[in-house]
């Protein structure tokens, strides 16, 4: 296990609006307000056709193969994640969602582009005194955390 140290600095709540881009919202409400690191909080609705990642392909190790679903119709969220800046300093949003309709859920992590459907509630605890960031990963392609 690796750690740091953080504080609570600001909180944040956002409201976002039919067609948005979760993800790249958030990141571009982070850079706008020199937010450095943060959790988050999600409600609300996806649209249809938004995207999610669900895990590796056959289970194994590696090579990671991610597997890819896409949203058929409208469905509720609620989602848990966090913001660490990356090598060049940007704002990097971790987030999974649970997504469900009807009898069914699925849960995966948004970067491949959730839209909103209708409105999105999200509320963002900023970090301070950490230097935590993503790092990139050659061997598994993801952006790890180093606290």
């Amino acid at each position: 296990m690796k750690y740091s140290e953080a504080k609570q600095g600001r909180i944040f709540v956002l409201r976002l609006e039919h067609g948005e881009i979760v993800h790249r919202e958030i990141e571009k409400f982070a850079r706008e307000k020199s937010v450095k690191a943060a959790s988050l909080i999600v409600l609300g609705g996806a649209d249809n056709q938004s995207r999610l990642v669900t895990g590796t392909e056959d289970g194994t190790l590696m090579p990671v193969t991610p597997m890819e679903r896409i949203l058929e119709n409208v469905h509720e969220v609620a989602g848990t994640g966090t913001i660490f800046p990356d090598e060049n300093g940007s704002p990097l949003v971790h987030m999974h969602m649970a997504c469900g309709r009807k009898e069914t859920s699925i849960t995966g992590c948004i970067r491949n582009g959730v839209t909103v459907w209708q409105v999105m509630e999200i509320v963002l605890y900023e970090l301070v005194g950490t230097g935590a960031k993503r790092v990139y990963d050659p061997a598994t392609g993801f952006h790890l955390l180093e606290p």
